[in-house]
């Protein structure tokens, strides 16, 4: 990256900043996030194993089980960046529990020939740690004359047909559906337990393979509530590709603390974790989903999931280039996105570990857990997908903004833009573009470089998929 006009860089000191300039580009309409439902106040960091459990080949010697688990969650706890960057929670993903039935009031119960969760959950929080489980919606099939725990009820009074997950389908007007989840959620929180992802919701789930009812919304609303009368503090995801109406929108930021914004973007079952195009569909669908649910409030209560982090390993097993690694690192934290990564530990290179830790970018990253970044096209400030394309999180309250600049390369088929600009590509930015005015002190967060002040815009040079990573500051 050059600054083509950096010698027209202007050192001088701005009054105030007016965040809807008299120019026809459309107004900014700033983006915050408050506290979400469960009282949190950041999305989470960690690491989940499902990249490592679809893509085994990256991680050679790998099993799904207590030893494979702990050895990766071991170097969250061990390498003094990680952890003090909050990178705390290990999360595991489908597999730890037994499949076809429960206990004996048809709780959810682990897999003992492979995992001692209640021991693993000791053994996480002696470290300073937290632990995530997967679950999906609803009650065993195999259950359903077992009676929910506290009542008379049987689960097949209340639980019927077949979602093609071994389970069947709640009817939530029932009272005894609640105790169900709560009887669920309270022996979760008696081994420990600190994050839920809730997969397969509807609607939402696409191309899913199973054969979901079209709306299991009550089972976030079930499980938030469940949550709230157990007494421990815990996370809930949902997952995956939500319903982004408003109808829906309402109950998922009501209830989760997070949303998958996507499919899944790992490169399922070959030797690297991610392609370049997937990403690319990810950051389409993180354009999607906030230029909508901005619309219904400027200020939210939910954080984007928008997938696992695959950018610690190197290139070769990461599956994408250092640039590109940098940018998805950038997107994520602009966005305010769930830093769950996917990776390796054990196999991190150091480009990857300054990517995850980097100082100035997790101090981003706290700005824009309650300023997300949304797009404003160089050029005219609309929100449109494009190869050249701007983002903007904030001003806050004291004019301090974040911007992202990104040349995504030739459109590989799901980026949205249809566009193919090769090569290296100068992007102009004006402050009009981003909807700000004034004079700003501007930072080069991963170089660490102050660049100046400049009163009207920028200017870069950007190969495929490179990005810059700004802080603006009045």
């Amino acid at each position: 990256m050059t600054w083509s006009l950096r010698s027209s860089l202007l050192v001088a000191v701005s009054a105030f900043i007016v965040i809807s300039p008299a120019t026809s580009q459309p107004a900014l309409q700033v983006v915050q996030i408050g506290t979400i439902p469960n009282g949190f106040t950041a999305p989470p960091r960690g690491w989940n194993s499902f990249g490592i459990q679809a893509n085994p080949a990256t991680t050679p010697g790998f099993s799904f089980n207590q030893t494979g688990v702990t050895s990766q969650c071991d170097v969250l706890a061990q390498n003094t960046a990680l952890k003090g960057a909050g990178y705390v929670y290990c999360s595991l993903d489908s597999g730890w529990s037994v499949g076809g039935n429960g206990d004996e009031y048809g709780r959810i119960i682990y897999d003992s020939s492979i995992f001692d969760i209640p021991s693993l959950a000791d053994h996480l929080h002696g470290e300073g740690l937290l632990l995530g489980i997967y679950i999906v919606p609803g009650a065993f099939i195999a259950d359903e004359a077992k009676t929910i725990l506290g009542t008379d009820v049987t689960i097949g009074s209340v639980c019927s047909g077949d979602n093609g997950l071994a389970r069947c389908n709640f009817d939530y007007s029932q009272p005894a559906v609640q105790e169900w989840h709560n009887s669920v959620v309270n022996q979760f929180a008696s081994w420990g337990v600190d994050f839920i992802k809730l997969d397969y919701v509807t609607p939402g789930s696409p191309s899913n393979g199973a054969n979901l009812p079209p709306d299991s919304s009550g089972e976030v609303i079930a499980y938030h509530r469940a949550i709230a009368q157990s007494g421990r503090e815990m996370r809930l995801d949902i997952s995956w590709k939500l319903d982004r109406s408003q109808e829906y929108f309402d109950i998922w930021e009501s209830n989760a603390d997070s949303m998958r914004t996507d499919q899944d973007i790992n490169n399922g079952g070959q030797s690297t974790f991610v392609t370049w195009d997937t990403f690319q569909r990810a950051i389409e669908n993180y354009r999607q989903y906030i230029t909508t649910v901005m619309q219904y409030n400027t200020t939210l209560t939910i954080y984007p999931d928008m997938d696992n982090l695959f950018v610690g390993n190197p290139a070769s097993v990461s599956g994408v280039t250092d640039n590109e690694r940098q940018t998805i690192m950038t997107h994520w934290i602009g966005a305010a996105a769930n830093l769950i990564l996917g990776s390796d530990l054990t196999n991190l290179n150091n480009f990857g570990l300054n990517l995850l830790t980097n100082a100035n970018a997790m101090a981003v990253a706290s700005f824009t857990a309650r300023h997300p970044m949304q797009p404003r096209n160089p050029g005219t400030g609309n929100n449109s997908s494009q190869q050249l394309q701007a983002w903007i999180a904030g001003p806050d309250a004291s004019g301090t903004a974040v911007v992202v600049i990104t040349n995504y390369g030739p459109d590989q088929g799901q980026g949205g833009y249809g566009t193919s600009l090769p090569g290296m590509q100068t992007v102009n930015v004006s402050w009009d573009d981003l909807g700000i005015s004034g004079t700003f002190n501007v930072r080069d967060v991963w170089a660490g470089e102050d660049m100046g002040s400049e009163d009207s815009g920028l200017s870069v040079q950007l190969a495929e998929g490179q990005s810059v990573l700004y802080e603006l500051t009045p």
